[in-house]
């Protein structure tokens, strides 16, 4: 009996909870009743997104501005582009070939020497010293040797008539013989004192310009010092240094062996025209360490434009492309598939094509295949742009224009904006003044509102409360008459 009873009480509990659980799931998922005024819950976003959606398809519509170019045919020379190292077509370091006092430098530094003209003045009194003494030996081995010849002659007489031995004639003859020898040395020292004399007077070996004066006048100069007394450049004629791919040897030769090609040394904007020179020089042997083979090239430099440590760029000319298709080279792309440009065909929409480029020559491409002569494409605008876009196509000079345009009057906008703010200035205190007051009222009546919906969640909060307690009560006193209902 007990048993049974605890069984029943048991399955009262069993069924109370399952009951009490399914009266929160039925709650729960209860639907409140609609409002037939409210719009459903999303139909505000899904209308603006559907606005968006309209608006994008509106814009993609839209016309976009470009401003194009017209692929033309004309003739374009094949060139090799590098940066080349202006040097000196000649350079001297002029140095002493005797130890003396620089006693003048004949020249102004920077100035311009020719050939032969007088440089420097070593002390010249030592030197000077020394070839007297080089004539006076010669002169005194001079008259010995005369004396030795009349001897010979007297005694040449002697010995045909037997009056003196033959041994006697024969040692005559030595020693005249001996003082000719002396003199002959004698007249070379006298040669190399004046030779040495000479080296007291520096004269320029070349036509060009010195360069500063490294010993000052008054300074003891050696022979073979380090260091220079000044250096010379010749700049008219000058050349240029500069190294290419190592590929591009054979076509050089090539070129070169049927004409001379010509060397444009261009300089920077607004310095005028490059410089023409011509290929002179193909170094020997490759560099390993870069892969490039050195050229040089010559320039008459009349106007002296180029100047020796200079850094230019040069062009070489190999030969020239007759009847290539060319296209502005910032009309050129590179996406995924390699280079690209955008072709605006009749009915003003754009086509993307791949394209071969060959060189780009001062702001120029030659197109190889993909554009044909008389295409339009698009130079400026590509950004915004997709196959199929349609565009506006604007004119360069007009665009120039408007900017321009648009400027004078943002200048007379700001100007008179200047002059509007100082006529503003004294009543800007008032409209403070009434401007702090407004925010005062409305930051009062900002409290107000806030503390009147403060005390409406205040009240609200028990009647939640008080609603969630009678819900509960009714739930417990449901459970309970099921529970005796069953048992």
């Amino acid at each position: 009996m007990k048993r049974t009873l605890w069984i029943v009480a048991f399955l009262a509990v069993v069924g109370g909870f399952a009951g009490f659980q399914q009266y929160q799931s039925w709650s729960l998922n209860r639907k409140p009743q609609a409002d037939p005024t409210a719009k459903p819950q999303g139909a505000e976003s899904g209308e603006r997104g559907a606005a968006g959606r309209a608006g994008g398809r509106r814009g993609g519509g839209e016309a976009v501005p470009v401003v194009v170019a017209t692929a033309v045919q004309k003739s374009v020379p094949v060139q090799l582009r590098a940066v080349g190292n202006v040097e000196a077509f000649n350079t001297v370091s002029v140095k002493s070939q005797v130890t003396g006092v620089l006693q003048k430098a004949h020249f102004k530094e920077g100035q311009d020497v020719k050939l032969g003209q007088l440089l420097f003045t070593i002390d010249p009194r030592p030197l000077e010293a020394a070839l007297k003494q080089a004539d006076a030996a010669l002169a005194r081995d001079t008259a010995q040797l005369k004396n030795k010849r009349e001897q010979l002659k007297r005694y040449a007489e002697l010995v045909e008539k037997q009056y003196v031995s033959r041994e006697q004639y024969d040692q005559i003859k030595t020693d005249a013989d001996a003082a000719e020898a002396i003199v002959d040395a004698d007249k070379a020292a006298v040669e190399n004192a004046k030779v040495q004399l000479s080296y007291c007077y520096i004269y320029s070996p070349v036509n060009g310009q010195v360069g500063s004066l490294l010993i000052n006048e008054g300074n003891l100069v050696r022979v073979n010092d380090g260091a220079p007394l000044v250096v010379i450049n010749q700049v008219t004629p000058i050349n240029v240094t500069f190294a290419v791919p190592e590929q591009h040897l054979i076509d050089i030769k090539r070129h070169m062996a049927s004409r001379k090609l010509n060397v444009a040394a261009n300089f920077q904007a607004g310095e005028g025209r490059p410089e023409q020179g011509i290929l002179t020089f193909i170094d020997n042997a490759v560099d390993r360490t870069t892969g490039t083979i050195k050229l040089k090239a010559e320039f008459t430099n009349s106007e002296r434009r180029l100047w020796p440590g200079q850094f230019i760029n040069v062009a070489l000319t190999l030969t020239t492309q007759a009847d290539a298709v060319v296209i502005p080279s910032e009309a050129i792309q590179v996406g995924p598939e390699g280079q690209q440009v955008f072709v605006v065909k009749e009915d003003k929409r754009v086509e993307l094509r791949p394209v071969s480029v060959g060189q780009t020559n001062e702001g120029e491409a030659v197109i190889m295949k993909g554009v044909a002569v008389g295409d339009q494409v698009v130079r400026e605008g590509q950004f915004l742009l997709s196959p199929g876009s349609r565009v506006d196509i604007k004119d360069v000079a007009k665009v120039a224009g408007d900017v321009k345009g648009e400027g004078r009057r943002g200048g007379a906008r700001g100007k008179a904006k200047v002059d509007g703010e100082d006529k503003k200035t004294a009543g800007a205190g008032d409209a403070v003044k009434s401007e702090g007051s407004g925010e005062r009222t409305t930051a009062s009546d900002s409290v107000g509102e806030a503390g009147k919906s403060g005390a409406e969640n205040k009240a609200e909060a028990p009647r939640r409360r008080r609603g969630d307690g009678k819900t509960k009560s009714d739930s417990d006193a449901r459970a309970k008459s099921a529970s005796r209902g069953d048992s």
